[in-house]
């Protein structure tokens, strides 16, 4: 099995889901797997807005920092940022095809500029010693061959990239939203492979349409890792496996869900604050029991717990009995 330390399985950035109480959840489950932040904007770092962005918790790690921008001087700032505010890697997204992210120039559109790329690159890796890394797409609107794909990631090698994640669909700039353009465009992870081949010392990551560890792990003879979207999110106990199966650690046995679930309410009550509702936090546990009995009745329980005016971490309690009920099973000791 060909694996790159840290980074043979991540869990993809992802815009309002992967903060960082949603990155504490996973953390509970897989202590291994490599997490991203949400994308955040140079831009919002350069005029002094870090607290917000990136502040986290000390036991994300791995985590990477991704950021948004098209200004050399801006991902430099941030790249420096990530250095100080203790995360593992900075990486470059040039794969989101919204029409936000394209309207400040940064994203998918930044692949008709591979010159420009491989000078944000450059500017980043001159700022920090982490691992500086490009998320992007196999191509975008109809400049989707593959020789194009390979001089943009001949530009950002050259730059001095130390890794490359590649969304297996090119993107449509216009005329489809971002669900479309994560499901409509064809999955091509022959042009990902081939990648490998053409530049075999850069640490390549296949991202799109991994939905198990089983395929997860049946790319990593071929490739150095691979990334889980949505999946993870929907269905975070995938992950649970992933310490033994990806990285090794066959003695380390997995979590319990319910121990999990007991473990972040205690995250909520030390984090959640006056004024922030539960559902904030809740939201991300909505999948912990997906496919076992009761998951169903666990949902509902937080959903409309969390709706009470006032509600805390106690909705959490609320929904374990729920589910204990439901089950007819016997409720663990919190203790």
């Amino acid at each position: 099995m060909r694996t790159t330390p840290g980074r043979a399985l991540s869990v993809a950035p992802m815009m309002d889901w992967t903060d960082p109480a949603c990155r504490y959840l996973l953390r509970l489950i897989t202590r291994r797997t490599l997490l991203y932040t949400e994308m955040v904007p140079a831009q919002a770092l350069w005029y002094g807005r870090a607290e917000r962005f990136l502040k986290g918790h000390p036991t994300e790690a791995p985590v990477a920092l991704q950021l948004g921008g098209s200004d050399p001087a801006q991902l430099a700032y941030g790249a420096a940022l990530a250095s100080e505010w203790g995360y593992d890697e900075v990486n470059l997204n040039v794969g989101c095809p919204s029409d936000r992210v394209q309207s400040g120039r940064f994203g998918a559109c930044l692949m008709r500029e591979p010159q420009l790329v491989g000078e944000l690159v450059a500017a980043m890796r001159e700022a920090t010693q982490l691992p500086v890394t490009v998320k992007s797409r196999i191509g975008v609107d109809d400049m989707d061959d593959y020789a194009a794909l390979q001089g943009f990631v001949a530009a950002i090698v050259a730059a001095g990239c130390d890794g490359l994640t590649v969304h297996a669909r090119k993107a449509w700039l216009q005329g489809l939203s971002p669900k479309q353009n994560r499901e409509v465009p064809p999955l091509r992870y022959a042009r990902v492979s081939a990648l490998k081949d053409d530049f075999p010392a850069l640490p390549i990551v296949l991202n799109g349409g991994i939905r198990d560890l089983d395929t997860a792990v049946s790319w990593l003879d071929r490739l150095d890792g691979v990334m889980i979207g949505r999946e993870a999110y929907h269905n975070p106990w995938l992950l649970a496996a992933a310490d033994a199966r990806v990285f090794g650690e066959a003695g380390t046995p997995p979590p319990e869900r319910e121990a999990v679930a007991r473990a972040y309410r205690d995250y909520v009550a030390r984090h959640g604050r006056d004024g922030v509702p539960v559902t904030r936090f809740t939201r991300h546990l909505s999948g912990l029991f997906q496919g076992l009995p009761g998951a169903r009745i666990w949902r509902r329980a937080l959903s409309e717990g969390g709706a009470v005016t006032g509600a805390g971490p106690e909705v959490i309690d609320q929904a374990l009995a729920a589910r204990h009920r439901a089950v007819g099973e016997t409720p663990v000791s919190a203790g």
